[in-house]
């Protein structure tokens, strides 16, 4: 089964990261180009972990995840080694609203990470639907490797315009000429 691509709002999201180790550290890397209303609950912490902690000012508690603490957020990641820990936290949410992420286990998912390159407003996500993380990694580098500098400027310009030309037909043929262009100046055909 494929995944839904969809991009979420984590503004105001309340967001819980239980583990302290090598998966939790990278997938809070992640997050914090999206979000800082994080808490990280684990026995133990990585020094890098608990460093990234405590300069975005996350909550972090050493300690056990305790049965239940997950109703209290609406985005959940798993990453621990504990295949019964993420059993029993996707059980937990399972009559809530809460979504959670099992690292490298997709039984207990709702969402999956994707791949991705964040280039200002830009934000292009890479997924094989857990068939291949490798693959989606291999194909981002290559993709962040075309990438042509001035994207976040012409984004931010277009932004602007947006605020400042009333909508309508022709604000949408100007945008799509605009885009046009910039794609066909930065990416010449070969």
């Amino acid at each position: 089964m494929s995944y839904f691509s969809a991009f979420l709002q984590l503004e105001g999201k309340r967001v819980l990261l239980v583990g302290g180790g090598a998966i939790a550290l990278e997938k809070l890397e992640k997050l914090l180009d999206f979000t800082k209303e994080i808490t990280i609950v684990a026995r133990e912490v990585r020094p890098e972990l608990e460093r990234l902690a405590r300069e975005h000012c996350l909550t972090l508690l050493v300690r056990p995840y305790r049965a239940g603490e997950v109703l209290d957020y609406e985005i959940v990641i798993v990453a621990t080694d504990t295949v019964d820990l993420h059993r029993q936290i996707f059980e937990e949410t399972r009559s809530s609203r809460v979504l959670v992420n099992s690292v490298d286990d997709t039984r207990y998912c709702d969402f999956i990470f994707p791949s991705y390159v964040k280039e200002g407003a830009l934000t292009v996500a890479f997924s094989t639907s857990g068939a291949s993380p490798a693959f989606a990694k291999h194909i981002r580098r290559w993709f962040q490797g075309i990438l042509p500098e001035g994207v976040d400027d012409f984004l931010q310009k277009m932004k602007t315009l947006r605020r400042e030309l009333p909508k309508g037909k022709e604000r949408m043929q100007r945008f799509d000429r605009m885009a046009k262009e910039f794609v066909k100046e930065k990416f010449p055909k070969g």
